[in-house]
């Protein structure tokens, strides 16, 4: 038996992890077993490059230094932690992923998605996600959002320009497999969002087999 990978996705302010933690609860209350996780992070190493990729500093971190750390995180990641659950049947449910990577490296950072696409390849081999959901909103409202939160971490203090490039890769790639994408308006209240999530659920509990 093999599980499902889920990743969620989506700008600064999304509500990823809220969104996470109610899907999450509702497959359980229908007796699923879900692995909660976040990229970069996942293992205790994976959390270490995290706070380097994410912590500001005086040193400028170069482009290719900044996609290799992401990619070493996500090998472990999934050494120790994605690829053993799925092998157990279980659901994981990932804060984020390789959709990540092309859009914060690749449009935000403008590195080739040729070269992200052979790390892919490298790093994961044949595994990809069975469902990316997309929280999308307009990126005034996730900065806005980022920033009532407190101290922005070396992502958030990107300015506008980064972020539309974020968004419209996310955007593009969704619209590109939309078999395996959903775009989620996640500019909308808290309640419509996870409605949307409660309408989606059957066709989870089907592709699981529940």
């Amino acid at each position: 038996m093999s599980g499902l990978f889920i990743t969620l996705e989506g700008p600064e302010g999304a509500g990823k992890s809220t969104n996470r933690d109610y899907l999450a609860e509702r497959l359980r209350e229908r007796g699923v077993e879900v692995l909660l996780t976040r990229e970069p992070g996942g293992t205790p190493l994976a959390e270490r490059i995290r706070e380097l990729l994410l912590a500001p500093s005086a040193e400028p971190m170069a482009v290719d230094t900044e996609l290799l750390l992401v990619f070493a995180a996500r090998a472990q990641h999934l050494a120790e932690v994605i690829r053993p659950a799925l092998q157990r049947g279980i659901v994981v449910l990932c804060d984020r992923f390789t959709d990540a990577t092309y859009a914060y490296q690749g449009g935000g950072r403008g590195v080739p998605e040729a070269r992200i696409a052979e790390l892919e390849r490298f790093v994961q081999g044949s595994l990809r996600p069975d469902l990316i959901l997309v929280f999308d909103l307009p990126v005034e409202v996730g900065l806005a959002r980022a920033a009532a939160r407190g101290r922005l971490d070396r992502f958030e203090q990107e300015g506008r320009e980064f972020f539309d490039a974020v968004r419209q890769t996310y955007l593009r790639h969704a619209a590109s497999s939309p078999d395996r994408y959903r775009i989620i308006d996640a500019a909308q209240p808290l309640e419509q969002v996870q409605q949307v999530l409660d309408e989606l659920l059957p066709q989870l509990l089907e592709r699981i087999g529940g």
